[in-house]
């Protein structure tokens, strides 16, 4: 029983984690129609990133998480205009051909991270990193904790965007139908470039939180490509509220599987986990996606 509440909590608090990488990648699809395939690649920069300042400062890497929201929003912002060229207009399959552009943006990357930083592994500790809590038997890393905390202050303040603000407003209109709402006087283009930009600063800043977890490495993209596809997946394309539940559900079936079965079967289950998903609810778990 103490095992299993052990792997419970940790597999609540790495699906916080979860969250915060696929509420951006749910929001730019939404918005965009876009399968950033990318997306792995941002965590990977933003872990990368925060080491540097970090080894250059001695400060304590969370306290860079507004310079990795500002630094990736802007590079998102700069990066939509090709990624607008590739799939607006009239050209043939756009989800095709923005999932290749982006493919390709994640190998330049990969390829630059090795460049630049080789094949070692990094780690990036904090003052966090060593404390824990007790809760009941279990015993609860401190900044896994703070990691999960972040997840819930991201969500929360993207929801706020969407539901609170004209500027949220103007984001579901351009999800919704682009043309209406471009006929309404919504700068659809403008839109989807602030979206794109938040979800790369989003996405930075949560490749620092993971780095603060887990070790860094240039090759470490291509895990939260797939674990950010299974969670949008699950939570249904597009529809951002079932990201918090299908995180929550992919960290806590990642853990058990870790404890019980070993960690080699992780992505076996986790393909299985979506397979019966699609076959039963293709619209995701609550049914409210594309």
């Amino acid at each position: 029983m103490d095992l299993f509440l052990q792997a419970l909590i940790d597999g609540l608090l790495i699906g916080g984690v979860y969250v915060t990488i696929a509420i951006g990648f749910s929001l730019a699809f939404g918005v965009m129609h876009i399968i950033d395939f990318a997306v792995g690649e941002w965590v990977m920069l933003g872990a990368f990133i925060a080491w540097v300042l970090h080894s250059a400062t001695g400060a304590d890497p969370l306290l860079f998480l507004p310079v990795l929201l500002i630094v990736f929003f802007v590079a998102g912002w700069l990066l939509h205009p090709a990624i607008h060229r590739v799939t607006g207009g009239r050209r043939p399959m756009p989800v095709l051909m923005g999932l290749l552009f982006t493919f390709g943006v994640a190998t330049v990357a990969k390829g630059a991270a090795i460049s630049i930083w080789g094949h070692n592994i990094r780690t990036l500790p904090t003052l966090f990193t060593g404390d824990f809590i007790e809760v009941m038997t279990a015993v609860v890393p401190t900044v896994r904790l703070f990691a999960a905390g972040f997840g819930v202050a991201v969500t929360v303040g993207c929801l706020l965007l969407l539901y609170r603000t004209k500027t949220g407003l103007a984001i579901r209109a351009v999800a919704q139908d682009k043309v209406n709402a471009a006929m309404l006087g919504v700068d659809v283009r403008r839109i989807a470039a602030l979206v794109y930009g938040l979800y790369a600063g989003v996405t930075g800043m949560a490749g620092l939180v993971i780095g603060t977890l887990f070790t860094i490495q240039a090759e470490m993209g291509m895990r939260y490509t797939t674990f950010a596809f299974f969670t949008v997946v699950l939570a249904g394309l597009g529809y951002l509220p079932g990201v918090i539940p299908a995180a929550l559900l992919l960290g806590v079936i990642q853990s058990l599987v870790a404890i019980y079965l070993g960690g080699a079967y992780n992505l076996l289950v986790l393909f299985a986990v979506l397979y019966v998903v699609l076959l039963t609810k293709p619209k995701g778990l609550l049914g409210k996606g594309w």
